[in-house]
């Protein structure tokens, strides 16, 4: 077993595939990037940078696990499809305060709530990313993890980087939430049981990605209206009867 690992890594097609899955993980990374701020943002300074490396971590081993059943999971009907509803779900939630998100400040903006929302959303938004990757890793799976295991640097910088614009400009929130909704979309119309739709109506791709940028843009602004009607009547006491 060693004496195989060794004689690949002594292949230039080895560290070819390396270097393609670093370049595709560096692009790709910058939405999942943006889930992680996003998420981790509400946390103390001292508590993001644990969150960050937790959940990135899981989510990377999903993520090799996807890869090695990827040409069978995505060609299944369907699975994008409650993927990109499970992430409009998150989009939603993370643009939304706190206190309207999970109804308990505390529970909402916990460590763990946030390491699982990390994970789960950086799950999810690797969906397409894994058929490259795997492409990348010509069928070896050392290849495959260790080009994965670098990437959890490229992405936890960029999401610190993220994380410090959010805390000056909170209209990145707003943006960020977008760009998941967008993402959400194009996940959901792309889903093999859409395929005869999106062959005839190529626009859709598009299209999708608009609606999923809208759907959580409305139902974010919608709950955070709620959110504010009700403040008053909390710093009075409470909700009256």
């Amino acid at each position: 077993m060693l004496a195989d690992v060794v004689q690949e890594l002594q292949t230039p097609l080895f560290w070819v595939g390396l270097l393609q899955i670093i370049g595709i993980d560096i692009v790709l990374s910058g939405d999942n990037a943006v889930v992680i701020a996003l998420a981790a943002r509400r946390l103390p300074e001292v508590q993001r940078r644990r969150a960050v490396i937790i959940g990135t971590a899981a989510a990377i081993g999903l993520r090799v696990t996807l890869t090695v059943f990827a040409a069978l999971l995505l060609g299944l009907p369907w699975v994008k499809t409650a993927g990109a509803l499970l992430l409009l779900w998150i989009a939603i939630r993370l643009i939304v305060p706190a206190e309207e998100a999970g109804g308990d400040s505390a529970e909402a903006s916990g460590f763990w709530p946030a390491v699982r929302i990390i994970m789960v959303a950086d799950f999810v938004m690797s969906l397409d990313n894994v058929i490259g990757i795997a492409a990348a890793a010509h069928g070896s799976l050392l290849l495959l993890i260790m080009g994965l295991l670098i990437s959890i640097p490229l992405i936890v910088f960029s999401s610190q980087i993220i994380m410090r614009w959010m805390d000056r400009l909170p209209v990145i929130v707003t943006l960020g939430g977008g760009l998941l909704g967008w993402v959400a979309g194009v996940t959901l119309i792309t889903d093999p049981a859409h395929a005869a739709v999106l062959a005839e109506l190529p626009w859709l791709h598009h299209g999708f990605g608009a609606v999923g940028v809208l759907t959580v843009l409305l139902a974010g602004t919608a709950l955070k209206r709620r959110q504010m009607a009700r403040a008053p009547l909390q710093i009075d006491g409470g909700p009256q009867q």
